[in-house]
């Protein structure tokens, strides 16, 4: 019989993603749709968990915190009130594998391949950060929970308007230059490669050695190399390599992981190296291109 798990967030590009990966070809995936289950309201989870039963949830849901998400307000009480409705009902699921983000080391600072044991409280105002923090001290006290922290994420579904890798690709796909801030150190994952991390957990023995990986690739990228791939693959294809305008000279805060803790949990894992990813996600672009508002594209958000 094939394991039974919840997904939440299932509509996110994180859960879109894994909704097409092979782990809903290998379990029975639940991923109901926030209309179908709020998880802000707790008599709604507890009715839900009452009637269903599940080998392990992963929990990517979150009111988005981001600077095209609008107000924040109720930000950080949403999405901790969606973790501790859930929690509450801890008795109805195995496993609670968490996709959390290298925020949680406190985005004010300079993240430079930081280990897990490199987890200091934040300094700064940052909610996201704030709420990371707050949900990974939570994690600590669970039996059974694991908290994965992904510093960037990039893949099919995401929104294109901000996240970098994505907004290149569709600039060029209509023409215009590659912009950018600034440029940084990111540790940028696959949506691809994500799966595999979370089959491990989903299949191994509880509990684990550690409660806190970072979900990171072993190599770092700029994204001012990023730019530089995209803009090769457009050059192929057009005959014309557009250009890459950087706002600001220097480099800004870095934002990458260092992932010892999670090689040592699954000696052999491998991730797709960027070159071939952003070259798959260009040609998912090309294919999509319709659905691209150009206009959306004439100002950087």
């Amino acid at each position: 019989m094939r394991k039974k798990i919840l997904l939440t967030g299932g509509s996110s590009s994180v859960g879109r993603n894994l909704m097409e990966s092979p782990l809903a070809e290998k379990y029975e995936v639940c991923a109901p749709r926030s209309r179908e289950l709020n998880l802000t309201d707790s008599a709604a989870v507890r009715s839900f968990f009452a009637k269903n039963r599940f080998d392990a949830v992963i929990h990517s849901a979150i009111r988005p915190g981001h600077r095209n998400a609008g107000s924040l307000d109720g930000f950080m009480e949403a999405n901790m009130a969606m973790f501790n409705n859930m929690a509450a009902c801890r008795d109805s699921y195995g496993i609670f594998l968490n996709i959390g983000s290298g925020a949680v080391y406190d985005v004010s600072r300079n993240n430079r391949r930081v280990k897990e044991t490199d987890l200091r409280p934040p300094e700064g105002d940052n909610l996201t950060t704030r709420y990371k923090f707050a949900l990974h001290n939570a994690i600590a006290e669970l039996d059974n929970f694991y908290d994965f922290n992904i510093f960037g994420f990039f893949g099919k579904y995401e929104d294109w308007e901000i996240r970098f890798i994505s907004n290149a690709i569709c600039k060029t796909l209509h023409g215009l230059p590659i912009t950018l801030r600034q440029d940084r150190i990111f540790s940028y994952l696959w949506a691809e490669d994500l799966s595999q991390v979370l089959e491990h957990f989903i299949d191994g023995n509880v509990p684990f050695r550690h409660k806190f990986y970072n979900v990171v690739p072993d190599e770092e990228i700029t994204l001012r190399q990023a730019a530089e791939i995209v803009a090769d693959i457009a050059g192929e294809k057009t005959g014309i390599r557009p250009e890459i305008k950087i706002a600001r000279p220097g480099m800004g805060l870095s934002y990458s992981g260092d992932n010892s803790r999670l090689k040592e949990e699954i000696p052999g894992i491998k991730f797709t190296p960027y070159k071939e990813a952003i070259r798959k996600l260009y040609a998912w672009y090309e294919q999509n291109k319709e659905k691209i508002d150009r206009n959306l594209l004439l100002k950087d958000k």
